[in-house]
């Protein structure tokens, strides 16, 4: 019987140091640095414009950083030897080709990396697909084609997964299957990092979090860390340096009576951000803690939940979307 579980090799972690992207006169990310290890879900979040897109792109290769660096196991994706068996990569379901079959993709993805075709056949129905794998792309719904692009992911056994909106289209059903899938790939060993915009299933899927707005690292933690104390109260010496350096980095904060300052970030990285700046802090202290969507407004500064990008239209022909489980209102 073929297994359904996904076997992820163990021991391989990412990590960013110090990565560092501009375009123009706009830095995309900033001085950015995260670990994700093996053995843990990560959920990478952070409002549009926050420089996730980048810091994936520069993981996988398709973008060049200017200072610092992007590391899977110790290299860079360019100098994998056999990168798609060491970490599977899901950034856009829609660049499947329309013309193959389900199982067509994943077997010619299967061959291109030297892994068996019938790895192909355990995969499509790992991924909940084995009766539509004779079925062309172009005729599969956006859930689908999530599906199938999680699958493409997964067919060089890797020991990463590397997903962008992974839920996205998916029904209740495909998110409940996505979630024990990445939760058992992770209890394998292996190592996930978790792009999304939708709290409520970040919340539901993932042991840490990584927490960036204006392409900085405003919060790093587990989960119970983050929202055990969405922020803290400070105060310092000079309370207009200690704005302005908020302001500089893009950290939310909001003023209150007693002169403090309510910051979106944990104690310790306000200590951190104090010493970077020279800082002589009066007070700190943690605040109470919040759910993830108030931890999230707290930390990015963000008025309302984020939203993705546009939702693509269905492929051409009859099929259309599952429905998408929505974002938190």
């Amino acid at each position: 019987m073929t297994s359904t579980t996904p076997s992820a090799a163990t021991g391989i972690s990412l990590e960013v140091r110090g990565l560092t992207k501009s375009y123009g006169t706009r830095a995309a990310v900033d001085d950015l640095s995260f670990v994700c290890e093996p053995g843990t879900v990560t959920g990478f979040l952070g409002p549009n414009g926050a420089g996730k897109s980048t810091t994936l792109r520069i993981l996988t290769g398709l973008a060049r950083a200017d200072e610092g660096q992007a590391l899977v196991g110790g290299e860079t994706f360019r100098s994998l030897s056999q990168p798609a068996r060491t970490i599977g990569v899901m950034l856009d379901a829609r660049a499947l080709h329309n013309g193959r079959t389900g199982l067509e993709t994943l077997r010619l993805t299967a061959a291109t990396i030297g892994m068996p075709a019938s790895r192909a056949d355990e995969v499509l129905e790992m991924v909940g697909l084995q009766g539509a794998g004779g079925k062309r792309v172009g005729g599969y719904s956006y859930g689908m084609r999530q599906r199938l692009g999680i699958g493409v992911a997964l067919i060089g056994d890797p020991s990463v997964l590397m997903l962008d909106e992974p839920a996205n289209g998916l029904d209740p059903d495909g998110i409940r299957w996505m979630r024990r899938l990445l939760r058992s790939f992770a209890d394998a060993g292996g190592t996930v990092l978790l792009s999304s915009h939708q709290l409520r299933e970040v919340e539901a899927t993932v042991d840490r979090l990584v927490v960036i707005a204006q392409g900085r690292l405003v919060s790093e933690g587990t989960l119970e860390q983050l929202t055990a104390g969405s922020g803290t109260r400070v105060a310092a010496l000079d309370a207009e340096a200690l704005r302005a350096a908020l302001d500089r980095h893009g950290i939310a904060y909001e003023r209150r009576a007693e002169g403090d300052l309510e910051v979106s970030l944990a104690p310790e990285d306000v200590g951190r951000l104090a010493l970077r700046e020279q800082l002589v802090l009066t007070s700190l202290g943690a605040t109470s803690g919040g759910g993830l969507e108030d931890v999230f407004f707290s930390l990015t500064g963000q008025s309302e939940t984020p939203t993705g990008p546009a939702e693509p239209s269905p492929p051409a022909g009859p099929p259309t979307a599952e429905p998408a489980s929505a974002p938190i209102r």
